[in-house]
């Protein structure tokens, strides 16, 4: 993985609002790479971001993440499910085109 993928997968990580979730596929579509290069990228490099906003499309973390996941989801309102399994990611999924639109704003600025 090059460190231009990642910058972008990184960068648009940074403009999924709080209390929303995307997909490691949304992310993809955003950036133009596949959903499992992103998910490699948040395992290696995604600590410092907030991570637990990209999620799988069924709105789930693996196992170890969740404690971590349900504070923050909680803390910022996104809806989860009543087993604490993962989040509702049909009632909190972000807009994909908005995002789009963000991270080319922050892209062609920087």
């Amino acid at each position: 993985m090059d460190g231009f993928a990642v910058g972008r997968v990184l960068l648009a990580v940074e403009e999924i609002p709080a209390g929303c979730v995307a997909a490691y596929s949304d992310v993809g579509r955003v950036v133009g790479l596949a959903p499992r290069v992103v998910g490699a990228i948040m395992a290696r490099h995604g600590h410092d971001l907030p991570w637990w906003r990209v999620v799988n499309v069924a709105g789930a973390l693996p196992a170890p993440l969740l404690p971590d996941a349900l504070a923050h989801w909680r803390a910022e309102g996104t809806p989860v499910r009543a087993d604490g399994s993962g989040c509702r990611i049909r009632q909190c999924r972000v807009d994909v085109d908005a995002l789009a639109d963000a991270y080319q704003r922050r892209f062609l600025s920087g």
